[in-house]
């Protein structure tokens, strides 16, 4: 179900025959059926086509994963907020992204387009806001829309009436703003508290004649993972079980074997765990008040790193402390942005907005607590090719809805426009999953396509591009070595057994080929075709 630049230009025409069928008395059926055949350009969704247009608020952190959320079925903590919105509305089970990193992420939300289209395809590059953005679409739709915390885009992208975004990473503590004007201010406090009080004063001050699209963006979960000061220690208590993929050796898997992102090896005990922090050095810690420093100092340096001083540790008992550490503040940071999010709900409760506002959580993609031994993303294996997705809508979405159906975030942008009642413009590649939502039946996709870029730094992960289907991923790694990989995910959830030329998966890799041709061809990615083509 693809759509042309010529949609719009039948679907006016159609209305002019409609209206000369209506006035020559043509009746009610002729009408029916013309409006039947326009229905790409819906007006509104069909439950709510004569009622106000709704409001949308899309939360977005980085780098928080669904192994972390309560509602997602884990173990690790509560998240009782984004539970909320997940129990009131509708959960998504294989919500998964086209390139698993942060800055790219956001570009394909605001385009509905693969980084290979919208020029996005490595972090701390410059987005090209001369592309059209969905934004622009609601914007004539009659909608304000504004864009609140962390972009990560490198510049201010067109189809925002209010931007005050972080400049890059952006500071957990006393952090630089950037507004519409291109004026950097610094607001004293936390992030997380800071990003959403500055949402909360925008509804506040808006102009409540018109619907509104706000993107609250937060820097939380992302690494160095700096608690707000209530958090510290809030899971001290706590012994996380290890992984049982943690000690994963890698067999079979050429760029497992040769990857730089482990909680041995790459995850820093200064930078990373914060013991024996040089307070006084530049960077987030000094920007510290001296009542931040204080707090910080009693915990990290009295209590943490007097501890590892104190244990000596080595070998696997220091791998699997550094493990706990990095759980007991990665959690830590997420507390914050759940209280957070609880507050903004109490806010549409408390202002009457809750009613007719669309209420999203949504991660940039998925993200390592241990898994393979590992932190950080980049994978088209399960746990960073997943992110999370719950959506609220009263009166449309009933609660405790359960998607499990695969939806992209190329997907993202034609569902906002087609709750809004706006015409999807023909750029897009993505699909509206409003139906999916609704729970009508639909002859939805079955697979979904993949392509990461960046390397060799940081991390070096080999660039890969693959297939996900409902049981099956096949992926083709290039750049240092060119090689294949296949797993079943079924069986295989953790995709630690590498099937790919084993006896008897020569027909289903032959079909799965096939079929991520037909993807590459569909999504015009001709680097990954010219791959395909070569070896």
């Amino acid at each position: 179900m693809h759509r042309t630049a010529g949609v719009i230009t039948v679907h006016k025409i159609i209305m002019k025959i409609t209206q000369f069928y209506w006035l020559a008395g043509a009746g009610l059926a002729i009408l029916t059926t013309l409006l039947f055949f326009a229905g790409k350009q819906e007006v509104a969704p069909p439950s709510r086509r004569n009622a106000v247009p709704p409001n949308i608020i899309f939360i977005f952190s980085d780098d928080h994963t669904n192994q972390a959320i309560s509602a997602y079925g884990s173990k690790l903590t509560k998240t009782p907020n984004i539970d909320r919105i997940a129990n009131e509305g509708a959960i998504l089970h294989t919500n998964i992204v086209t390139n698993s990193i942060c800055g790219p992420s956001r570009a394909t939300l605001l385009t509905g387009k693969y980084s290979h289209l919208n020029g996005y395809k490595l972090n701390e590059k410059v987005f090209n806001v001369n592309q059209p953005v969905f934004t622009e679409n609601l914007q004539k739709n009659g909608y304000q829309t504004a864009w609140i915390g962390k972009m990560h885009l490198g510049t201010l992208p067109n189809g925002f009436d209010y931007l005050n975004v972080l400049p890059g990473q952006g500071h957990y503590y006393n952090p630089d703003f950037i507004n519409s004007k291109n004026e950097k201010v610094q607001y004293p406090g936390y992030v997380t508290n800071i990003i959403t009080k500055l949402s909360m004063d925008w509804l506040a001050k808006r102009d409540e004649s018109k619907p509104f699209f706000l993107v609250v963006g937060h820097k939380a979960t992302h690494r160095e993972w700096l608690p707000d000061l209530p958090d510290l220690g809030a899971y001290d208590n706590r012994t996380f079980p290890i992984p049982p993929t943690f000690y994963d050796n890698y067999e079979g898997r050429l760029a497992a074997q040769d990857q730089d992102m482990t909680i041995d090896k790459t995850m820093r005990l200064k930078e990373d765990l914060k013991v024996h922090v040089d307070y006084e050095k530049a960077g987030s810690y000094s920007r510290f008040t001296p009542e931040q420093k204080k707090a910080f100092y009693n915990y990290y340096e009295n209590k943490v790193s007097k501890e590892f001083d104190a244990k000596k540790l080595t070998g696997k008992a220091l791998v699997e402390w550094k493990y706990q550490r990095y759980m007991k503040d990665y959690l830590s940071v997420a507390n914050s942005m759940d209280r957070n999010i609880g507050a903004l709900l109490d806010y549409l409760d408390k202002s009457g907005l809750a009613k007719n506002t669309v209420v999203i959580y949504a991660s940039d993609q998925g993200f390592y607590l241990g898994e393979h031994g590992w932190f950080d993303k980049r994978w088209i294996y399960e746990e960073s090719l997943k992110t999370l997705f719950v959506i609220r809508y009263p009166g449309v979405i009933k609660p405790r809805t359960h998607i499990n159906q695969i939806v992209s975030n190329i997907d993202w942008a034609p569902t906002l426009l087609n709750l809004t009642g706006t015409p999807i413009p023909s750029y897009i590649q993505g699909e509206s999953f409003l139906p999916l939502l609704k729970g009508e039946k639909t002859n939805w996709r079955k697979q979904a396509y993949y392509h990461y870029y960046e390397f060799p730094q940081p991390h070096h992960v080999y660039p890969h591009f693959g297939i996900r289907t409902e049981q099956y991923t096949l992926a083709r790694f290039y750049g240092p070595k060119d090689f294949w990989e296949l797993y079943d995910i079924k069986k295989d959830p953790h995709n630690m057994h590498n099937l790919y030329g084993q006896k008897g998966y020569e027909a289903l890799t032959a079909d799965l080929k096939i079929k991520l041709k037909q993807e590459i061809e569909q999504y015009k990615d001709d680097e990954a075709l010219e791959i395909m083509a070569s070896k």
